[in-house]
């Protein structure tokens, strides 16, 4: 993980504002299925 404290990306197509959930011993974030096989960016606030 790279910890900074500003992020600048290009080319973006969309985002959502989701909440990390657990899913077993480890956890997940929902996304709609049409992003299969796309590149994605996890930003971890607090």
């Amino acid at each position: 993980m790279h910890t900074e404290t500003e992020l600048t990306i290009t080319g973006i197509e969309g985002f959502y504002i989701r909440v990390v959930t657990p899913f077993g011993t480890s956890a997940k974030v929902d996304c709609p299925k049409e992003h299969l096989g796309k590149k994605v960016y996890l930003v971890i606030t607090s």
